[in-house]
């Protein structure tokens, strides 16, 4: 099937190009012109149905047409002066406001697919705070709060409010909602920028160090693009046909993973095509681009599968976000699979040698360097490098101890929202920006009276971190009811969450009127039900993950050891990732825990993705113990051929996933992710599975015999001077032969 698929797309390679060029641009811009139709940033619309603030939300907009807005902002407007506000004051603001309610505000002109987001914002009055320093309005815009033009709409409308009031001598400060995410991205836009700049520099300069060639540096950017963009198409597609909502991380996660599988698959086919053609000097370049995809793709193809089952598995998920995110990632790895056997030998046979102009070095096989020796010393003393690699990883997965799991926002960079809102929490409740709500339904179809709620109302405000309990209000059909109330603590902490999904709960349940169920919604009582949902999540995914994982290693292998080895060490480099982080970010820095997305995150990126280079090192191993010689001396030339595309391509995916870094609201997933894919690529790749597969010798594909491990190479092919010997002659040999396993 691969060598059909390659040996049609090297003969029709122009075409092969031209196909991708005219799918990239063509489905880049239809999903960038339609990602923000698929996206939905409202955490609670992620949660499974039967959650209490699932429920919650839902009365609300089948009974109060309350929809929650993730763009709804609060506006502070106070003096000057600094001085309390007066009744005439009051009367200018209020006028002022009304203004700005009946005012449309026109968006940019939309590019060609997307929508026009010119609309009337609905402003209404708030609370006056109790020394009179400032009042408050809440305003509400339509729209996806991610999508640029919605964000234009905003800021078109807060110049307009600065203009406005300042004519009545008084200032305005925004926060919350879309105010908040708009003073975010731009405190990050820079930073964005300079390290998105320096991820594609590092990853050139890496190539041109290793193969001394611009072309060798820049086509796997410029190919790596036009798939990204075929990609991010397919996801939106499949969203829009399937009615899907995404989270709005998950294009810049596929960004990231395709970039860096991308150019770690295009770097393992650059590496195998450099050697064929040192090793046959007189082969053409589409030849040398069939042979080198049909041995290497078959470790692609499975490391791509392996990868498509682990976050396929995020579909068994409960919330939400997982669900969608892992199908998203899966498909974008598949049309990456399928650019890796089409588009890229394709470019190889159309550049050929020109690939690696000027360099010549290349042409004349070197016997020594680091990656000889180091699969020398690996071969030579594998218990030493075994135990050493797994003091390295059991010290480090130490730091997993105590590990706890944080929903709060981290990082945030200070800017005027938070400013404003920390004014506001000076004089008012915490969560006057973001108050929580009581619903109450009636279970019996009796209708509700006011009165009923009172004994509710009286014993919620009694309860710890309650600021203020609002009066009930009655839905038109008088069989649900609502009561808001104000936290005094910061909604989007561990506190408020332990506080609606303890104490505030089981107050509602237990005084709600009899023939009634009360249920809790807002900030915190919806982080409180995602905790449950994801480690409900974590007990199915991880376990289901790394069964799939293994079907399809021991598919690829065809053995019974070599995937359990495999699989122990992403393991142990999973626990040694996490563990590192958590003795950063939770000990060191002193959080109340990681992130709580990060352990199932980690999990998928870090097993998936590193098993990549482990089943790069292990396919090369195979090949090398089919030919006649000791198990270890196989051992190390797998290392010396393997080790430069294996360490080039981990440190180019840690530097993308490092990269996540540099914003403070992803500072944890890029650490992990960074360190994860560096131990999986330089230390279990080179040094722990090596060094095991020298300790086990032809063993390690028990139960099958050694001399059939070659099988996947050609037979009958003359071998070039230096060059492997085909398969016959590997057959011969035996383990038995062995002066040394």
């Amino acid at each position: 099937m691969i060598h059909k698929l390659t040996s049609f797309s090297t003969r029709h390679r122009w075409m092969m190009v031209v196909i991708w060029t005219v799918l990239g641009a063509g489905l880049s811009f239809v999903g960038k012109a339609m990602m923000y139709d698929v996206t939905d940033s409202q955490s609670g619309d992620f949660l499974p149905q039967q959650y209490d603030s699932a429920v919650a939300l839902r009365i609300a907009e089948d009974e109060f047409g309350a929809a929650p807005d993730p763009n709804a902002l609060t506006v502070l407007v106070a003096r000057d002066d600094g001085g309390k506000l007066t009744a005439a004051d009051e009367r200018r603001i209020t006028g002022t406001a009304a203004g700005l309610g009946r005012e449309r505000i026109a968006a940019p002109a939309p590019e060609p697919l997307m929508k026009d987001h010119s609309q009337i914002p609905r402003v209404s009055p708030g609370a006056v705070a109790p020394d009179r320093s400032f009042r408050l309005l809440t305003v509400s815009l339509d729209g996806n709060p991610q999508d640029p033009g919605v964000q234009d709409v905003y800021k078109k409308f807060r110049d307009i409010a600065e203009r406005e009031f300042a004519h009545e001598d008084l200032r305005v400060g925004f926060t919350g909602g879309i105010a908040s995410t708009v003073d975010n991205l731009d405190a990050e836009e820079t930073t964005g920028k300079v390290v998105s700049s320096l991820t594609m520099g590092l990853i050139v300069l890496l190539n041109v160090l290793v193969f001394r060639s611009v072309l060798a540096a820049l086509v796997p950017l410029i190919a790596v693009a036009l798939i990204g963009g075929v990609a991010s198409g397919a996801v939106v597609g499949a969203a829009k046909l399937f009615g899907i909502d995404l989270d709005p991380s998950t294009p810049s996660l596929i960004g990231v993973v395709l970039l860096g599988i991308g150019v770690d698959y295009f770097l393992f086919l650059m590496f195998r095509f450099r050697e064929q053609l040192r090793n046959h000097p007189g082969q053409d370049a589409r030849t040398a681009a069939v042979e080198t995809t049909r041995r290497v793709g078959g470790a692609i193809t499975s490391a791509a599968l392996t990868i498509v089952a682990a976050f396929a598995t995020l579909g068994l998920a409960s919330f939400g976000q997982f669900r969608v995110l892992g199908p998203a990632i899966a498909i974008s790895v598949l049309v990456m699979l399928v650019a890796s056997l089409t588009l890229m030998p394709a470019l190889l046979a159309l550049l050929g040698r020109a690939m690696f102009w000027p360099a010549r070095a290349w042409k004349k096989e070197r016997t020594g360097g680091i990656s000889a020796r180091l699969g020398h010393a690996v071969s030579a003393r594998p218990v030493r490098y075994a135990l050493g690699s797994l003091v390295l990883l059991g010290a480090l997965g130490a730091g997993a101890v105590g590990m706890k799991m944080s929903y709060d926002q981290q990082g945030l960079p200070e800017t005027a929202a938070v400013r404003t809102a920390e004014q506001i929490a000076r004089s008012l409740p915490a969560g006057v920006s973001d108050p929580h709500t009581v619903y109450v339904s009636s279970t019996d179809g009796r209708d509700l009276k006011a009165s009923s709620l009172t004994g509710m109302s009286r014993a919620l405000a009694k309860e710890e971190g309650v600021g203020k309990v609002g009066e009930p209000v009655l839905s038109k059909d008088r069989t649900a009811a609502r009561v808001d109330l104000l936290l005094s603590v910061k909604s989007d902490t561990q506190h408020a969450r332990d506080l609606v999904s303890g104490p505030i709960r089981d107050t509602a349940a237990r005084t709600a009127p009899e023939g009634t169920k009360a249920y809790v919604t807002g900030t915190a009582a919806v982080f409180a039900d995602i905790s449950t949902a994801v480690e409900k999540d974590l007990r199915l995914v991880f376990p289901v993950a790394a069964l799939l994982i293994a079907v399809i290693l021991f598919l690829l292998l065809r053995s019974v050891l070599a995937p359990v080895v495999l699989m122990l060490a992403v393991g142990l480099g999973f626990v040694a990732t996490l563990g590192a982080s958590t003795l950063l970010f939770q000990h060191t820095l002193d959080r109340p825990g990681i992130s709580f997305t990060l352990p199932l995150v980690l999990f998928l990126f870090v097993v998936a993705l590193g098993t990549d280079y482990n089943i790069l090192i292990t396919d090369r191993i195979r090949e090398e113990m089919a030919k006649p010689g000791p198990a270890r001396h196989a051992v190390a030339e797998a290392v010396r051929h393997t080790a430069p595309a294996v360490a080039t391509a981990g440190v180019v995916l840690a530097g993308s996933f490092a990269a996540l870094a540099a914003s403070p609201v992803t500072q944890e997933l890029g650490f992990a992710t960074g360190l994860g894919i560096i131990l999986s690529s330089l230390v279990l790749s080179l040094v722990l599975v090596p060094a095991l597969a020298a300790l086990l010798g032809r063993g390690l594909w028990w139960p099958r015999r050694s001399g059939r491990t070659g099988r996947h190479h050609a037979a009958g092919a003359p071998p070039a001077p230096g060059h492997h010997q085909p398969y016959e002659v590997a057959t011969a040999y035996r383990p038995e032969h062995e002066a040394a396993r």
